[in-house]
């Protein structure tokens, strides 16, 4: 079934088809993309200047300046609509293009603005004057979280008050306060029994609907932040594997123990000058690989789990602390430790293998199996396409915070199994 169109996009195509003839004439004088976004902030510039005229020169009751404001507004919203659509049908579209027209719209709003608020404070128009500002403030929050959570990998459009709506909002009561006032007098207003101040005024025509804007462009604002903090915890919980098994082993080891440097320097690994010096265990009975992260060297052992001279298969491998920020003694996983990070679940194969995996993290297979060199049992592991016997996984932390660390990459160590080659990959988060 064909999706129904948006009425604001069906009204978006009307005006292009109206405006495309303009696009290609423009394309055809040579303007490119940023000359028209570079006007159309020159006409916002000229809108702030008869806004300030009007305030210096004119008189309260003379509404002439505001209407031809709007109408210059109206018109240099012509050409946001237009430097877009140079850029498509002149096929001129740039990554550039786009930030230097968000920049610029920017400006012109903000210029545009300044000239609003000093036209109402220098007239007398005090209290419009600061739902003109909270209108600023809507209007400029609209725009800062759509492009906030965009640099999230959001999309973020919603909502009643984008940018062509203020524009035209502006525009069309400026250019409506000048026509009608007239044929209304300067003088005009409407008073309400009980009520000691006048409810609506000529200048109400421009005011009355900047309240309105005032309003609504912060509630735009709001709406797309709830928008985007529902996409973003879409998002956080299907993260990828490798980020989940990095947070997880990291909060869990914390725990385990302030960070010491370490007595010995591993061996065969070339390690980072800004690394901690970690221990190698050393004489641990039936050790396969270990794991080990910084700022901490409490390392993780997993031992081979033997029973009756064979791989107990119930549970063919034995993960274990050493504390080495304590007494270098070894300490038995937390029930915590074992069922959410460290414990490793595994699947019985053909000739007394095993398939072997993270409770954290199954998307990094590995397999214990004996070799046919030396008859002693390994865990295998592919790593840069090669099979190796895997010597210790490490996490490589380069600051953050308890909660969010800063993780750079997993490294998985080894030795080639068919060449004895030391072997490392870097699994980058």
């Amino acid at each position: 079934m064909q999706q129904a169109i948006p009425i604001r996009t069906k009204i978006q195509l009307g005006i292009y088809s109206v405006i495309n003839p303009i696009v290609r004439l423009l394309i055809r004088l040579g303007l490119t993309p940023n000359m028209v976004t570079t006007i159309g902030l020159v006409l916002n510039i000229g809108v702030a200047l008869i806004f300030i005229i009007g305030a210096e020169q004119g008189n309260r009751g003379d509404f002439s300046y505001i209407g031809w404001a709007g109408a210059l507004v109206l018109f240099a919203g012509l050409f946001d609509m237009l430097d877009g659509q140079v850029a498509r049908l002149g096929k001129m579209s740039s990554l550039y293009g786009a930030l230097f027209d968000s920049v610029l719209d920017r400006y012109s709003e903000l210029i545009l603005f300044l000239g609003i608020c000093y036209y109402l404070i220098a007239q007398h128009y005090f209290f419009s004057s600061l739902f003109a500002f909270i209108a600023l403030i809507g209007s400029m929050m609209v725009s800062y979280t759509r492009a906030r959570a965009e640099g999230l990998g959001i999309e973020c459009k919603g909502g009643l008050m984008q940018r062509p709506e203020r524009v035209i909002t502006i525009g069309v009561s400026a250019l409506a306060c000048g026509c009608f006032a007239p044929l209304l007098g300067p003088d005009f207003k409407v008073f309400i029994p009980g009520i000691p101040v006048h409810v609506f005024e000529t200048m109400s025509i421009f005011t009355l609907p900047l309240t309105i804007m005032a309003i609504m462009t912060n509630i735009t604002a709001y709406n797309r932040l709830i928008d985007a903090k529902k996409a973003l915890e879409k998002k956080e919980k299907s993260s990828t594997p490798t980020k989940a098994l990095a947070v997880t082993l990291l909060l869990l080891m914390t725990i385990s123990g302030p960070s010491v440097l370490a007595k010995e320097a591993p061996t065969g690994i070339k390690q980072d000058k800004t690394k901690l010096n970690f221990p190698t265990p050393q004489h641990i009975p039936n050790q396969l690989f270990y794991l080990q992260r910084d700022p901490n060297t409490n390392t993780i052992i997993c031992a081979l789990n033997l029973k009756n001279g064979q791989p107990d298969k119930q549970d063919p491998v034995h993960v274990f602390w050493i504390r080495y920020t304590e007494q270098s003694q070894q300490e038995e996983l937390s029930y915590v430790q074992r069922t959410f990070a460290y414990g490793i679940k595994s699947r019985p194969l053909a000739n007394q293998e095993y398939e072997l995996n993270f409770v954290s993290y199954k998307k990094l297979p590995l397999r214990l199996a004996k070799s046919d060199q030396d008859a002693s049992y390994y865990v295998y592991a592919m790593v840069n396409k090669k099979k190796v016997i895997l010597r210790r996984i490490y996490l490589r932390i380069e600051g953050g915070t308890f909660w969010v660390p800063n993780v750079k990459y997993i490294q998985l160590e080894g030795t080639n199994a068919a060449t004895g080659e030391n072997t490392v990959e870097r699994i980058p988060v």
